[in-house]
């Protein structure tokens, strides 16, 4: 592991590379399966990203920061708008640019009109008509576990000619194939520069931020079609263990003697946590019968949470009813959107 001191090594390179494409091609996946381990929700489910969630990797020669873009997509409510402003927000400044396009399935209005919306950031036309881009554009073919070798020749001719592309590289996330050479294809695109993070950190997400982001996709998973695309998670708080409990714990488990529930439980912090639905009527698919489906996320989160916190946590969950919330200004403020 190296760490900031070796900034000023000669050729290491370092830069923001902004993944975009349509919404359910894979984009959470990938920056996933690139640095690791689970920074960003990755679900069936289109527009489940809400926000720039950065990814970073870093190896000895290079750092890259994978910028995780919402979907871009024609918004129906306030949320979809703001949705795409944080695609304007995100790719304002980016050294590098990795287009999706699935090889499953057809080149379609959605990836025109992202193509267009990138064209007019970041190229220029030239006298022949072709495009002069000033950031490299790569675009990733994903999904290629689903096409045979004929075929997938036949989709890369295809999207070769849908833009003036850098590079283009085929690659299947879940199968983890061609994923060294799409990192390697990455890294050689960026710009000569510094570190900007310890080797060791591989988001800048805030602790709260990734719990929240981990409870909504346990209930995407959990729920699936029956989730209400209008759930929204917020940590309001983080309560430290209960310093005398914790004591106890450690005598007790030092004799080998049993506890009380409530006295494990004090011993360990406590997340906070409002899980927010626009109607009433939404309340109880949350929940579940004898709250089941809070019970099974919880279940689900025990060890990641566990280990976001560097000590034991439980989660404490509370669904309540923000009506309207996704075009509503105020609360989409509150919501940190």
């Amino acid at each position: 592991m190296h760490d900031l001191g070796r900034q000023d090594l000669e050729g290491y390179r370092s830069g923001f590379v902004a993944v975009v494409g349509r919404p359910n091609v894979g984009k959470s996946t990938l920056i996933n399966a690139l640095v690791g381990t689970q920074i960003a929700i990755a679900s069936s489910r289109p527009e489940t990203t809400r926000k720039a969630i950065r990814g970073i990797l870093t190896t000895d020669h290079a750092q890259m920061v994978l910028v995780d873009t919402p979907g871009i997509h024609r918004p129906r409510t306030l949320l979809g708008q703001r949705l795409n402003d944080i695609v304007d927000e995100s790719l304002s400044d980016v050294d590098e640019i990795a287009f999706l396009l699935p090889a499953d399935q057809e080149i379609g209005p959605g990836d025109r009109r992202i193509l267009s919306r990138l064209r007019s950031q970041f190229a220029s036309k030239r006298d022949d008509g072709s495009w002069q881009w000033r950031v490299p554009l790569l675009a990733i073919v994903t999904k290629i576990d689903c096409l045979n070798r004929q075929q997938l020749v036949a989709k890369m001719i295809e999207i070769n000619e849908f833009a003036d592309f850098t590079d283009l590289v085929p690659v299947s996330a879940r199968e983890d194939d061609n994923l060294s050479e799409l990192q390697r294809v990455l890294i050689e695109n960026l710009p000569e520069g510094p570190q900007m993070y310890p080797a060791n950190q591989v988001s800048e997400e805030s602790p709260e931020a990734t719990i929240a982001e981990l409870i909504r996709g346990a209930f995407l998973e959990e729920l699936d079609d029956e989730l209400p695309h209008s759930l929204a998670v917020v940590v309001d708080g983080i309560e430290p263990p209960n310093p005398e409990a914790m004591a106890q714990l450690a005598k007790a488990g030092g004799k080998g003697k049993s506890v009380s529930p409530q006295l494990a439980a004090a011993a360990k912090a406590r997340v906070l946590v409002s899980i927010y639905v626009e109607r009433d009527s939404q309340k109880p698919i949350i929940i579940g019968h004898r709250a089941e489906h809070l019970v099974k996320v919880k279940k689900r989160l025990r060890t990641p949470i566990n280990r976001i916190m560097g000590q034991k946590a439980s989660l404490d969950l509370h669904v309540k009813v923000a009506k309207g919330w996704q075009s509503d200004p105020k609360q989409l403020d509150r919501l940190g959107f």
